[in-house]
């Protein structure tokens, strides 16, 4: 469903996702945020990394394909960027500015399918349990309202669960 979406639904739908997230106190007070840089049609983040780089810390994710993990970079500019791992933009080498998850206040996650516990289907590579595993802060994930299903989803003991999940028509706040 999500990659039938136009362009013009994507940027519609994540526009409002976009304007939520910015209007949320733990938004606005954090200094450091971790946030993915959309592919495909995945809710559309380089706006807001663009809006937000030079007034935040903003931590991008790095694919360290040695170690099948994830680590975070702090980008300063959207000219530092370049298409990296699996096509997805991230910093050139010349600015990797690693920094550890633990720093980041919120972290901005995205995926293919949730609950309304918190529970994610990613990509199936591991990538972001491992890297929200280390994390103490709060989990964000951005998704179209289809995404999030009404059964709940299987979940194993290494899955990190989202701490909220925003969507195009609500706000799901998941604690049980």
């Amino acid at each position: 469903m999500r990659n039938r979406l136009s362009t013009y639904e994507v940027l519609k739908r994540s526009n409002d996702i976009i304007t939520t997230l910015t209007s949320l106190p733990s938004f606005l007070n954090a200094q450091v945020v971790a946030c993915y840089l959309s592919f495909g049609s995945e809710v559309y983040t380089h706006g807001l990394v663009k809006a937000y780089c030079g007034t935040k810390d903003i931590l991008i994710p790095v694919v360290d394909r040695e170690h099948r993990s994830l680590q975070l970079s702090h980008v300063r500019d959207w000219q530092e960027l370049s298409t990296g791992a699996y096509g997805i933009l991230e910093p050139k080498d010349a600015f990797l500015r690693i920094r550890d998850v633990e720093e980041a206040e919120m972290v901005i996650v995205p995926g293919i399918a949730f609950d309304e516990y918190g529970n994610r289907i990613g990509y199936g590579g591991g990538y972001y349990d491992s890297l929200l595993a280390r994390a103490d802060s709060l989990k964000v994930a951005l998704a179209y309202d289809f995404q999030v299903l009404e059964h709940r989803i299987p979940d194993e003991p290494h899955d990190v669960r989202m701490d909220m999940i925003l969507t195009d028509k609500r706000v799901i706040r998941t604690h049980e």
